[in-house]
């Protein structure tokens, strides 16, 4: 299904859920494409009690055929090389998600968005924040309405004890994936 598409694939630091986005690569390994993996500056020097950098790395050399994007210099070229298909931003954080409203670029992983987004090609973001209702609302509603950008399916993951919480079906990356590359949303966002 994905045979032949290269997939810009960035880690940002929810790290309750880099697993479950490291999952989501094996996914869209097994349907074909070549993935690009790019890592945030949080997810190459945080080690927490779900993840090391040095795992995460490991694991994506298992995964990939491509050494991760680590910094802005290394980024900028995904503009002009034009060579991607569609950039995935997996786990994508309030701080992600309020840059990239706002037109904030002073990260690898903004950087690597950005220069992507000058090809008009899609953006797919994966939500993970503890703010989604809070403050961090405005700016996914900022984006839900912008040209080439794709939302994977998100709901609140515990509204009890985080009634403010957002994370998105890293189950549903694949699926948004292959509609954002027809330019169409999976639906519906809000489950």
């Amino acid at each position: 299904m994905l045979s032949g598409k290269k997939i810009g694939y960035c880690l940002c630091g929810s790290f309750c859920t880099i697993n479950a986005a490291l999952g989501q690569i094996e996914v869209l390994k097994g349907m074909g494409a070549d993935i690009i993996p790019i890592l945030s500056e949080s997810v190459q020097t945080t080690k927490c009690r779900f993840c090391t950098p040095t795992g995460i790395i490991d694991r994506l050399q298992l995964l990939c055929d491509h050494a991760p994007i680590t910094d802005i210099v290394a980024a900028e070229p995904i503009g002009p090389q034009n060579n991607i298909d569609v950039m995935v931003v997996a786990p994508c954080t309030s701080n992600m998600l309020g840059k990239l409203a706002n037109g904030i670029n002073d990260c690898v992983a903004t950087m690597a968005c950005k220069a992507h987004l000058r090809n008009s090609k899609p953006l797919v973001l994966a939500a993970a924040t503890n703010d989604a209702l809070g403050v961090s609302l405005k700016n996914i509603g900022e984006l839900i309405v912008r040209k080439n950008v794709y939302i994977v399916p998100f709901g609140q993951d515990d509204p009890i004890n985080k009634p403010l919480s957002m994370v998105a079906d890293f189950n549903k990356v694949a699926d948004t994936v292959l509609l954002a590359l027809e330019g169409r949303q999976l639906q519906p966002i809000i489950i």
